[in-house]
């Protein structure tokens, strides 16, 4: 297995990870306690950003 197809799981992570909370605030709070005293508009924002950055790494390892 090379780096590239680490890379590519871990942009995969980040994109599945990131669809969690944008979609479901609630869900996620039961699986990341901490994050639970956060609002659902924070949680969004996290999950919108984790859904950036896979979207970019996923970009970045095709070019």
């Amino acid at each position: 297995m090379g780096w590239q197809e680490i890379f590519t799981a871990i942009s995969l992570i980040l994109l599945i990870e990131g669809l969690i909370p944008f979609i479901s605030p609630n869900t996620y709070r039961i699986f990341i306690h901490k994050m639970s005293k956060l609002n659902d508009d924070n949680l969004r924002i996290v999950g919108l950003v984790s859904i950036i950055l896979g979207l970019i790494l996923l970009f970045l390892n095709n070019l």
